[in-house]
C-alpha cells in the first residue's frame, strides 16, 4: 500500500525518533498524559479563568518564598539543627538552547513549505494548502493561545491514532486524493478546451 506522502520511514522516525517522539506516540502513558494534563491546565488558567502570565508568575514566586521561609525557620522553632534549603537554579544556557531550538523548528517549517511549493507533488501541495486554510479558519474563531493549545493536543493525539490505524487512513486518503486529482484533471481539461486557439502569422515585409 502507498503510504501517505510516499513516506519510507516509520511515524516514530519521522517525528525525530527520540524522547519527544516517544511522548507524542504515547510510548510512556504516564509521561504523555502528564504533559497533556499540564498543557490543559495552563490553557484553562489563561483562557477560561482569565489569569495573566505575570499574575501567575508572581503568585508562584510568593508560594516559593513562603515555602523557603517556613523551611529555613522551622528548625529554629523546633530547636533542631538548621537544614539546607533546596535552591532552584536554571542553567545559564537554557534560554539560548530554547531560542536555538525554536529557530531551527521555524527554519525547518519554512524549508518544508518551500519544498512543497517547488516539489511538483500535487497531493502534498493540496494537503498543505488545506491545512493552512483550516488553520486560517480556526484563527478567525479563537485567539493565538487556543490555536497553540489545539495544535499541542493534535500533536499528542493524531500521530498515535494514525500509527495505530495507518493502513486504513492511508487507504482512505489515497482514495480521496485520487478523486481530487481526477476532478482536477477534468476541470483543467474543460478549461483548456474553452480557451480559444489561434494561429499567429507574421507577415513578411516586402
Amino acid at each position: 500500500m502507498d503510504r501517505l506522502f510516499g513516506r519510507q520511514h516509520s511515524v516514530h522516525k519521522i517525528l525525530g525518533g527520540g524522547k519527544s517522539a516517544d511522548v507524542l506516540l504515547w510510548r510512556n502513558n504516564k509521561i504523555s498524559s502528564s504533559v497533556l494534563t499540564v498543557a490543559t491546565a495552563i490553557w484553562i488558567l489563561f483562557e477560561w479563568l482569565n489569569y495573566h502570565f505575570l499574575t501567575l508568575l508572581a503568585f508562584a514566586l510568593v508560594i516559593g518564598m513562603l515555602i523557603q521561609f517556613v523551611w529555613s525557620n522551622a528548625s529554629r522553632v523546633l530547636n533542631r539543627s538548621p537544614s539546607q534549603v533546596p535552591r532552584l537554579v536554571l542553567p545559564d544556557n537554557i534560554f539560548a538552547n530554547v531560542a536555538l531550538s525554536l529557530g531551527a523548528q521555524v527554519n525547518q517549517f519554512l524549508r518544508f513549505i518551500q519544498d512543497v511549493s517547488c516539489g511538483g507533488n500535487l497531493k502534498q501541495f493540496l494537503m498543505v494548502l488545506a491545512s493552512l486554510g483550516a488553520t486560517a479558519l480556526i484563527g478567525s474563531w479563537c485567539n493565538f493561545l487556543t490555536i497553540i493549545y489545539i495544535g499541542f493536543v493534535c500533536a499528542h493525539t493524531l500521530p498515535v491514532l494514525y500509527e495505530k490505524n495507518e493502513d486504513q487512513v492511508d487507504g482512505l486518503l489515497n482514495k480521496l486524493f485520487g478523486q481530487m486529482q481526477s476532478q482536477y484533471r477534468k476541470l483543467d481539461g474543460s478549461l483548456l478546451s474553452k480557451i480559444p486557439k489561434g494561429n499567429l502569422k507574421f507577415k513578411k515585409k516586402e
